[in-house]
């Protein structure tokens, strides 16, 4: 049975505000979730999130699985204390490997063979053990192994994962062990509005903690990201919060907001802060681009991050192409910092009755 973990406190459409209670302190809705799939978000510390205003962050059991390995953790006491990191912590499952690994793993009924893209190790993964690898981690939120499907999987393909999916979160489920931990469950059905909304009605029957909505942002129109998670919400439990995975550009998160999602998480403003963008309120700025060489502005004249206030456009485009690793830390750091700011502001306009 799902425990009372979230709270709704405002809505503007579809559009909430909430607030989401685990282990380590609420997390205000809704929230964007940098990845740190490794146990690290990639170029920034964890107290540099923290002055971000990062109020959760988001890691990989597969990844942790193979390298550490849980149990290293587990005796290091538990991710939190690994990483450094005092405030709440998601993992995924490793489902979006079932993905994203096509040819080195092989799908049954039972769960998951993989070969190891670091050593080529044969890895096992089931329903119950993924539950288990996450009670070890110790994040705050855990989640069911699920089977995404390509974008253009036929119907029957489609349906099979589903209901493979479905049954993995009841068997997973069955296998929580730790009252302290949060489970969310993930609604699949591909590209298609009925078997979302079959998906959801199934998963919803099974009271997980909170829901992740996977199988999207595959390369389909946007159009339809949104329609498919509008269904989905519009099925699910009011009362339990929604996760929207791996949907990362901030009008596509906007755009989720309005279909009726809470959490977010995506790879895309560290990456692009490794490659020389940064996300700004005038759009995406290829910093590292000539024009850019006596800029001595900031990024985003409209920013306070510490980047935006100590740093121009010509030292940040110096530092890239000289090679430095500064240049990388400076914009995630600015990218981050957006995107918190984003979240903050859509909550304020959503208690306000302005975000529509």
């Amino acid at each position: 049975m799902s425990r009372d973990c979230f709270a709704i406190e405002a809505q503007c459409g579809r559009a909430r505000a909430g607030r989401l209670h685990t282990a380590h302190g609420d997390v205000p809705t809704p929230a964007f979730m940098p990845v740190g799939t490794q146990g690290t978000v990639k170029a920034i510390l964890p107290e540099e999130l923290e002055a971000i205003g990062v109020r959760i962050a988001l890691a990989n059991t597969y990844h942790l699985h193979l390298r550490p390995g849980e149990e290293i953790v587990r005796r290091a006491g538990g991710l939190h204390a690994f990483m450094n990191w005092p405030r709440p912590l998601l993992t995924d499952s490793g489902g979006y490997q079932v993905f994203s690994l096509q040819g080195l793993r092989k799908v049954d009924d039972d769960g998951v063979t993989f070969t190891s893209h670091l050593d080529g190790s044969t890895r096992r993964l089931t329903p119950e053990s993924v539950i288990g690898i996450q009670e070890a981690l110790g994040p705050d939120i855990a989640v069911t192994l699920d089977e995404p499907v390509p974008l253009d999987a036929e119907e029957s393909t489609v349906r099979r994962a589903m209901e493979r999916s479905r049954e993995w979160a009841r068997r997973g489920l069955e296998a929580r062990t730790r009252v302290d931990q949060l489970i969310f469950g993930i609604v699949q059905g591909g590209m298609s509005a009925a078997l979302r909304r079959e998906s959801a009605e199934s998963i919803a029957d099974l009271a997980p903690d909170g829901f992740c909505l996977g199988g999207l942002s595959l390369g389909e129109p946007k159009a339809l990201t949104a329609e498919l998670t509008a269904v989905a919400c519009e099925t699910l439990p009011q009362d339990r919060a929604r996760h929207l995975m791996g949907v990362g550009y901030p009008e596509d998160i906007l755009e989720g907001l309005r279909s009726g999602a809470d959490l977010f998480d995506c790879v895309l403003p560290t990456r692009l802060g490794r490659n020389g963008s940064a996300v700004t309120s005038e759009g995406r700025l290829n910093v590292d681009a000539a024009p850019y060489a006596e800029d001595f502005g900031p990024l985003d004249p409209a920013c306070e991050c510490p980047t935006c206030r100590g740093y121009t456009r010509a030292y940040i485009r110096h530092l890239y192409k000289a090679k430095e690793i500064l240049a990388a830390r400076l914009v995630t750091y600015h990218n981050l910092w957006f995107y918190t700011r984003l979240m903050e502001r859509a909550r304020r306009e959503i208690v306000e009755g302005t975000f529509a």
